[in-house]
């Protein structure tokens, strides 16, 4: 009982802003545009493990579903507001001049009509599949998409799968056996848009607790056919809540080849630090310092590209949702990392290659494997501040690990 308290107690002191306050709920009901209306559009197909809420004001609850859905939603956003923010509506219905908006909802019952979806909604056969994280509502994640896509530029047709999270503070555990419950249908749903012929390459953008299911799916996909489908060819990893030793595994046990990773750290990221207490003090894979070892040269080995987020700063207290509401980052991630750019190469420093991305005045370049980046401009130098795995033990984890072979083998 103790435990339980204290848990709460950090949970309480560290998460408050991830409780979705600060507007009203029930935001999937669709409102029209009123004629002169300036405001763009956002369209995106959402699959979901949630369960039915029946109320078309929320589509979907927090529980888990045996059945996945899939509904294209449209998502109106206004011109006027700052880049990486959410306009939330502070009361219903909302004001698409001045708010966030569902324009659109409708349910997709079959494959062929979500590939039918795709086809009329494609960006050049490239497909952006975001996963988001702990405590989230169905409309959180949506409108969160919905943010990316419009603020990066991205030019990729948009797939939000979203898992039963409860948005409760007090449901981290919930939400992690959810993410659990829902890796084979993210595996099948990776497989089913991987088999569309209008596909030509697939990125993973996955937050937080959603990482884990991301990597879990891939791992489960690479056990299954020896390797990740070829058509994955990024995963970026934001914010992620993943014991640095199980991803290791993870990521050797998805096969060879694997697609291009990149992950974003932050060393004040307070969300991860309720994460690492609550886990036992074990350090979490997106608060390490990749500018140090044993971090720098077995991420660079692995192929693994680092970008630290620590000095970027944003309105986000928790210091935990950088990837998306630092202009800039969510441009370097819609204009150059879903094309498979690299940052820097062997003639350009670390700072230098940040600064030319976001600056926009970036080159093509060489490739660096794994260069640990820092943004905005130098590479952190913080003493370590929690107990790290050896650098053999990460170094075997994440290269050739041949004890850790699947018992399928």
């Amino acid at each position: 009982m103790k435990l339980l308290r204290l848990t709460h107690v950090v949970l309480t002191g560290f998460l408050p802003a991830l409780a979705g306050c600060g507007h009203p709920s029930g935001l999937m009901q669709p409102v029209g545009l009123a004629a002169g209306t300036s405001a763009t559009q956002v369209d995106m197909l959402v699959a979901t493990t949630r369960q039915p809420s029946g109320d078309s004001a929320t589509l979907f609850n927090g529980e888990r579903s045996p059945k996945p859905y899939m509904t294209d939603v449209a998502v109106s956003i206004p011109t006027k507001r700052e880049p990486g923010t959410v306009q939330w509506p502070q009361r219903l219905p909302p004001n698409p001049a001045t708010d966030f908006a569902v324009t659109r909802v409708k349910q997709i019952d079959t494959i062929p009509e979500g590939r039918a979806w795709f086809r009329q909604h494609i960006e050049g056969g490239h497909a952006l599949v975001f996963i988001h994280g702990f405590n989230n509502k169905y409309e959180d994640s949506v409108f969160r998409l919905a943010q990316i896509v419009h603020d990066s530029g991205m030019q990729a047709t948009p797939i939000l799968f979203t898992w039963p999270s409860r948005a409760q503070l007090t449901g981290y555990e919930y939400d992690k056996e959810s993410t659990n419950y829902s890796r084979t249908a993210l595996e099948q749903s990776l497989r089913v848009l991987a088999a569309d012929p209008d596909v030509k390459d697939i990125t993973i953008l996955a937050h937080s607790m959603g990482t884990w299911l991301a990597m879990e799916s891939l791992r489960q996909m690479g056990i299954r056919d020896g390797h990740v489908n070829a058509k994955i060819h990024n995963v970026i990893l934001a914010s992620p809540d993943i014991d640095i030793q199980v991803f290791a595994k993870q990521y050797v046990e998805m096969g060879e080849p694997k697609p291009k990773f990149t992950i974003f750290v932050s060393q004040d990221d307070r969300a991860l630090a309720a994460s690492s207490f609550i886990t036992g003090n074990v350090l979490r894979l997106g608060a390490i310092d990749p500018s140090k070892e044993p971090y720098r040269s077995r991420l660079e080995k692995a192929g693994i590209t680092a970008i630290d987020l620590t000095k970027v700063k944003t309105e986000d207290s928790l210091h935990h949702g950088k990837f998306a509401e630092s202009p800039e980052i969510v441009q370097l991630i819609g204009q150059r990392l879903m094309t498979g750019q690299t940052l820097t190469d062997s003639n350009v420093s670390l700072g230098q290659g940040v600064a030319a991305v976001v600056g926009g005045t970036a080159r093509t370049v060489g490739t660096v494997a794994g260069a640990a980046v820092a943004a905005p401009l130098t590479i952190m130098e913080q003493p370590a501040r929690r107990q790290q795995p050896t650098g053999p033990e990460l170094e075997d984890s994440l290269n050739n690990d041949h004890q850790s072979k699947p018992l399928t083998q």
